[in-house]
């Protein structure tokens, strides 16, 4: 299997953006590899303990964040948007948490309304301030599904609201460091670190070249956390048991709550739910990622790459059959 992986994996492997690839069968690891370079410029390898930006991988962890308030009776997932956030326009009155979760709120996309001349990182309440400024929505809230990296940083606004702390801090507190995920982090330029961080870049012109970041990079509650397949590995080995999340939340997490515009693919709380697996892709300039669980089965891979293409979750589920057909022949 390991050679299968490699094979499939050489075009990381070398003086190229790499990758880490996990797989995991009832809670041991069966591979647990890297490739390439986390940082070309300063030929540093990849390694299991790197450190890459999850884009919307992040997702799950603010789902988790919002059901771990809810536990403790901090907020409601039916409680309107605008009770947390008061200056969300009217239009968005009838918005609540659970269709933030679910993507169906219907909020205008905050990418669409940046202004393109502005170069500055954009965080988490500048989202807010732009979308105060847009008194539409795409559809009534609930009754329709387009998926909003603008819904989940007000989560994350909501977060920090009902809890008292800002978000990168909640999720350290309450989250990371109870799992022992001590590499993960909310990167804030100039408030944290990413450590053994990965850097992302883009083949342009023949090239390798840095593309690490952009105007959206510093929004956290949709896709600024860095973590590593070592800290990932103790993350999905949580979402088995009630150590961080009750089995009520973990089931309202993966339970499929909405259609998408994909017919195969089902929506829960920062979860795609396609058959028996749960999934979620990130993307973002100079990262490709990916998480798939097969729970029934115990098995997980994760797959994190610093290159904008290909997108990984096809090899992941190559991966992923792979890992079945040989436990099929062990057993």
């Amino acid at each position: 299997m390991q050679n299968d992986i490699d094979a499939l994996m050489r075009d990381y492997d070398g003086r190229v953006p790499g990758a880490s690839v996990l797989v995991v069968l009832d809670g041991e690891w069966l591979i647990r590899r890297s490739y390439g370079l986390a940082d070309m410029e300063a030929g540093v390898a990849a390694t299991p303990s790197t450190n890459y930006r999850l884009a919307s991988v992040s997702k799950q962890f603010t789902a988790a964040a919002i059901l771990l308030l809810a536990e403790d009776g901090r907020l409601r997932l039916n409680d309107r948007a605008r009770q947390w956030l008061p200056s969300l326009p009217a239009a968005a009155d009838a918005v609540t948490i659970r269709q933030l979760l679910t993507h169906t709120a219907g909020l205008i996309d905050y990418e669409d309304v940046m202004d393109p001349q502005d170069t500055r990182q954009v965080h988490d309440a500048d989202v807010l301030r732009l979308l105060q400024s847009q008194d539409r929505t795409y559809f009534a809230p609930g009754s329709d599904y387009r998926y909003s990296n603008s819904g989940y940083a007000l989560l994350a606004l909501i977060v920090e609201r009902a809890s008292g702390m800002p978000y990168a801090r909640f999720l350290h507190q309450r989250i990371f460091e109870p799992l022992g995920m001590h590499g993960t982090v909310a990167y804030e330029a100039g408030i944290s670190q990413a450590a053994h961080r990965a850097y992302g870049y883009t083949f342009e012109g023949g090239a390798w070249v840095r593309t690490d970041q952009s105007t959206t990079s510093a929004v956290l509650g949709d896709g600024g956390i860095y973590s590593s397949i070592d800290d990932m590995a103790k993350w999905d080995a949580a979402l088995y048991d009630g150590r961080l999340l009750s089995v009520d939340s973990l089931r309202q997490a993966f339970h499929p709550a909405t259609r998408t515009n994909d017919p195969e693919v089902e929506y829960g709380f920062g979860w795609r739910v396609t058959g028996e697996t749960l999934w979620h892709s990130g993307e973002t300039i100079g990262f490709r990622n990916v998480i798939v669980r097969w729970p029934q089965r115990h098995l997980t891979v994760v797959l994190l790459t610093n290159r904008n293409d290909p997108e990984p979750y096809e090899t992941a589920r190559e991966i992923g059959a792979m890992a079945m057909r040989e436990s099929a022949t062990v057993k």
